[in-house]
C-alpha cells in the first residue's frame, strides 16, 4: 500500500460504534482527520473502509506511515 503524507504525529483517539462504518483518509490530505473528505480525488489514494465489531476508542494513525492500517502502530516515532 502507497504510504499518503503525514497529517500529523500523533493517533486520533474516537469512540466507534459497533456495526458503524469509518471512512479512513489514506492520502493525508482530509482537513476532517482521521476520516476521508474527499480530498484524495485525482489521486491514487481511496479511502479504506473500518467497520466497528463492537463500540470502542480505536487509536486511528494521522501521520499515513502505519503498516496496520487504519490503527496507528507507532510508526509516527520511527
Amino acid at each position: 500500500m502507497k504510504k499518503g503524507k503525514r497529517a500529523g504525529n500523533n493517533p486520533i483517539g474516537v469512540d466507534v460504534v459497533e456495526g458503524k462504518s469509518y471512512f479512513w483518509c489514506t492520502c493525508g490530505n482530509s482537513k476532517k482527520q482521521p476520516f476521508c473528505d474527499g480530498s484524495h480525488k485525482d489521486t491514487d489514494f481511496s479511502s479504506l473502509v473500518f467497520k466497528a465489531d463492537q463500540s470502542k476508542k480505536i487509536f486511528f494513525c494521522i501521520c499515513k506511515q502505519t503498516n496496520d492500517p487504519p490503527y496507528c502502530d507507532g510508526s509516527h516515532n520511527k
